[in-house]
């Protein structure tokens, strides 16, 4: 089985795997700096097709230990809009540039990186729980995000963190809503044509060190204070996403 072998895609690959892992872990969020680093390299869906495998052997594992930590509410109201948000990637995939998909992680996860500085204090202030209908939009927002560019998390996020979840009840919710939804995305990325004998043996080289950070991400997830890390992550994830922005938007202006 054959596998990429340029050097400048494991520089890249390498980190976005360990923040993959980190993620699936626990440290919801991280991972979205995985196929914006791909991205740098190549088309975007063929970074997210890369991925997906990854992930759904991640998500074994975190379904396994957070096993007894969800909240079944949250998920009933978002699982419905999961579906719909996947539906319209599929059907919109074909006719949406590279650049344009450039664009739009760069700018999803700019905002995600913004609300992350500044919307949690928001959300805490904020009175009451959520309405459904924000739950079910923001899970379609983030199906969509999620099938184009693995850039899921956000548009969860902002409806997970309104209901005020226990620590690891969030994060046991968490690994559940993010397994299911990568296993609704395999039939699209099939159908569009996104995987391929050379993406999936890429997928298994990186596969151990995938689960090596997963177990490590546990671990750390439950002993340690996450803020210095995650300010890190979230700068370096915001000079990514400025990067992605830029280029994509000169593509589109310029060629």
């Amino acid at each position: 089985m054959t596998v990429i072998t340029d050097p400048l895609f494991y520089l890249l690959a390498v980190p976005a795997v360990v923040a993959l892992g980190l993620s699936k872990g626990g440290f919801s969020g991280v991972g979205q700096m995985a196929t914006p680093l791909l991205a740098l390299v190549m088309p975007p869906l063929e970074a997210a097709a890369i991925f997906l495998p990854i992930m759904i052997v991640q998500d074994c594992f975190a379904l396994w230990v957070y096993r007894k930590d969800w909240d079944g509410r949250v998920l009933a109201v978002v699982m419905p809009g999961i579906i719909v948000g996947i539906g319209l990637a599929w059907v919109l995939a074909s006719y949406i540039s590279d650049a344009a998909v450039r664009v739009f992680i760069g700018v999803t996860t700019i905002a995600y990186v913004l609300y992350t500085w500044i919307g949690p204090s928001a959300v805490a202030r904020g009175a009451g729980r959520a309405n459904a209908a924000k739950g079910v939009f923001l899970g379609a927002v983030s199906g969509f995000t999620s099938t184009l560019c693995q850039a899921g998390a956000p548009p969860y996020q902002m409806y997970a963190l309104s209901q005020k979840l226990p620590k690891m009840t969030y994060v046991g919710t968490s690994a559940i809503y993010f397994a299911a939804m990568n296993w609704l995305k395999v039939v699209p990325y099939l159908a569009l044509g996104q995987f391929s004998m050379k993406g999936f043996g890429t997928s298994l080289a990186l596969l151990p060190l995938a689960i090596l950070t997963n177990q490590l991400g546990f671990w750390v997830v439950r002993i340690t204070p996450t803020v210095v890390f995650f300010r890190i992550t979230m700068i370096i994830l915001f000079l990514i996403s400025l990067e992605l922005t830029r280029s994509g938007m000169t593509d589109i202006l310029y060629r």
